[in-house]
């Protein structure tokens, strides 16, 4: 039995939950990983792992074990990694996970200078703006906005983003340029005649299907808006590109609507008004030892997003 194997495929079991996620992250056949296992708890005499028709659980034998082997393996690592000098000459593989907008925007306009510099350090990079389960998905680090709720993760704070309220002009010139917050959401005034609001272009969340209000901060005033979503994406390039069509107005990050408004495609309005800034974060497991390579990446990802942050 090749111990180490069997150690780390126990490891990825406990985190994951599964059998064949570990050995769809680890790319072995999921007999062999079954078989690692069997030889395992049979060189222990104890069982490490309960096993029900939906889901694989640690025994509590099993969760002592996978403490000291999860700080074993790190050790391993990190001794490889500095008896290679890894961190001078970074090499191997990354899965790092990032939104539409943020990877096509910032991250991937600066690879090329990144894998220059790291020539044998390759970048597996998933993009979306679904949520990510690090574990069972074998990613490395995702970067992703907004508030952390997952205390079992390490994050790194690399920027504050700030929102801005916009259209295109073409939109704009159809349906007004609004002065206040109010004016976006269907209205009666007194007169009792209904006034239309404006054309919301929304967001909602690909895990809850809940959408997203808009937010608007002016002194000790503070509105959402709901408003009439005439589209409605979960993706932030394809929201982008929703606000550029003249389908309706929303908030989108400063930095990815500047570039358009400097050359008129869209229209920022409400200026008076803020929102809460965004934080934006790179995020790994804290169960996962920060390796060499990925402790590069994280300081460069950092170096990187540094000009966009509105802290500044």
């Amino acid at each position: 039995m090749d111990q180490l194997l069997a150690l780390r495929v126990f490891v990825r079991i406990a985190e994951s939950g599964a059998f064949s996620k570990a050995a769809d992250a680890m790319n072995i056949p999921r007999p062999t990983v079954t078989k690692l296992v069997q030889d395992l708890e049979r060189h222990l005499g104890t069982r490490l792992l309960q096993r029900t028709t939906r889901r694989v659980s640690v025994t509590p034998e099993g969760a002592a074990y996978y403490e000291r082997a999860t700080r074993l393996i790190a050790d391993l690592q990190e001794m490889d990694e500095q008896a290679a000098q890894s961190r001078a000459q970074a090499r191997g593989r990354l899965r790092v996970d990032i939104g539409s907008v943020l990877a096509n925007m910032i991250l991937i306009p600066a690879l090329p200078a990144f894998r220059a510099r790291h020539p044998e350090l390759h970048i597996d990079l998933g993009v979306s703006d679904r949520p990510v389960d690090l574990i069972g998905e074998g990613v490395d680090c995702v970067i992703r906005g907004g508030e952390l709720a997952d205390n079992s993760l390490v994050a790194r704070r690399i920027a504050d983003l700030d929102w801005v309220t916009c259209a295109s002009p073409l939109y704009l010139k159809a349906r007004g340029v609004p002065r206040h917050p109010s004016e976006l959401a269907a209205r009666t005034p007194q007169d009792g005649d209904r006034v239309p609001g404006h054309a919301i272009v929304g967001y909602f969340s690909s895990l809850t299907g809940k959408a997203f209000p808009l937010e608007f901060h002016r002194g000790d005033e503070h509105l959402q808006v709901a408003g009439q979503a005439v589209v409605a994406v979960n993706e932030s390039t394809a929201h982008l590109s929703a606000l550029l069509s003249g389908a309706g107005l929303g908030q989108a990050f400063k930095f990815m609507v500047r570039p358009h408004v400097d050359e008129g495609r869209l229209r920022t309005v409400l200026d008076d008004w803020t929102r809460p800034r965004h934080p934006l974060h790179v995020v790994y497991p804290a169960s996962r030892h920060l390796s060499a390579k990925l402790r590069l990446f994280v300081d460069w990802v950092a170096e990187v997003f540094a000009p966009f942050d509105d802290r500044r």
